[in-house]
């Protein structure tokens, strides 16, 4: 019995020598998910720099086929739309008017952004900004390293009444910029493709937010402690607006603050920057303009939106050839306008 008790013990024993090796031994443990390595934006552009850089970025979508996407979605190219743009997480959202609610289209990476989390504050810091911006034609960018791109429109009056300076700030192709979005070159065409047609087909402006993260409840708390925690809490309202509605808010600016209003699919109501009056007095060159603009005192006047000058040399036949395009668009317009009554028809937004 005392020869069977010790074999007994020593099974035991033995037992739990495999249960504890069995806990640590790599062979033996759970294995853990297996993910791809996250190549953040700084490895891309060095790699675009050495000429190594994998093109097209993983999940970029089929570019080539933007129509048969739009149609497999149900959405026709030239709808109204919306931009937001994620710094953290290097990606850029296309949503699309359908019916009265707007639908995600694409996702896309971007490739490069300069800068750290936070605004843009001057020219020069070499900042990408964040904020709430507003695409109209001027915005169509045609210069001479990129010729179709997007302005995003910086400095807009919350950056002027905040005293902030710069200039140029695009979203453009490559993976190298300061201060801009690059996302590569076929990324950049689809996006100019879309951007153009939904302000061809009557579109005022596409709207553009630009975030430092995505403004969960989450990543707010885990970067709310720096020196944006207000300004960032002012984006996450228009963020929540949009997550909540499906439609791209009201945004006004109002002592040096974003202000947000939730928009309805039955209002009419400009997707442009508001500017209120206390706030005017921060932005003197909004004043000159409020004076140039006509009033409904005088009847002779006539609001034309002035064409913006070409933004390419003239000298080369694609430039002559978007210019005369335009100037054909600017005649389709007036002349839509004057068989109207002078009564704008505009999509519901």
């Amino acid at each position: 019995m005392a020869k069977s008790g010790g074999r007994s013990r020593t099974a035991f024993v033995a037992g739990l020598g495999l249960i504890a090796f069995a806990a640590t031994c790599p062979a033996y443990a759970e294995p853990a998910p297996s993910a791809p390595p996250e190549i953040d934006r700084q490895e891309r552009w060095r790699a675009a720099r050495s000429g190594s850089l994998q093109l097209p970025l993983p999940g970029t979508p089929d570019t080539e086929r933007l129509l048969t996407r739009l149609g497999t979605a149900g959405l026709p190219l030239g709808a109204p739309m919306l931009i937001r743009a994620f710094k953290a997480e290097s990606e850029l959202e296309v949503w699309v008017q359908r019916r009265n609610t707007y639908v995600l289209f694409a996702t896309y990476p971007v490739c490069y952004w300069s800068g750290n989390l936070g605004p843009k504050l001057r020219e020069g810091d070499k900042q990408t900004p964040e904020g709430f911006y507003a695409l109209s034609e001027r915005e169509l960018h045609h210069g001479d390293r990129w010729r179709r791109s997007l302005n995003i429109g910086y400095p807009n009056v919350f950056d002027r009444a905040n005293g902030r300076s710069g200039s140029n700030i695009l979203v453009h192709g490559g993976c190298d910029s300061i201060g801009c979005f690059a996302v590569t070159d076929p990324v950049n065409a689809e996006l100019y493709d879309l951007v153009a047609a939904s302000l061809r087909a009557g579109a005022d402006y596409v709207p553009m937010q630009i975030f430092p993260f995505r403004m969960t409840d989450a990543n707010l708390a885990a970067n709310g402690t720096g020196p944006w925690q207000s300004f960032w809490s002012d984006l996450k309202l228009g963020y929540d607006s949009f997550e909540r509605t499906r439609l791209p808010p009201n945004i006004s600016v109002c002592g040096r603050r974003y202000h947000v209003r939730d928009n309805s699919p039955f209002s009419r109501n400009s997707l442009d920057i508001e500017l209120c009056a206390e706030d005017r007095n921060l932005v003197p060159d909004r004043r000159e303009e409020a004076r140039a603009r006509p009033t409904a005192q005088d009847p002779g006047a006539r609001l034309v939106r002035a064409s913006p000058p070409p933004r390419c040399s003239t000298a080369r036949a694609s430039c002559r050839k978007w210019v005369a395009l335009r100037d054909r668009r600017a005649t389709s317009r007036t002349v839509a306008r004057q068989t109207t009554g002078g009564k704008k028809r505009s999509a519901v937004r």
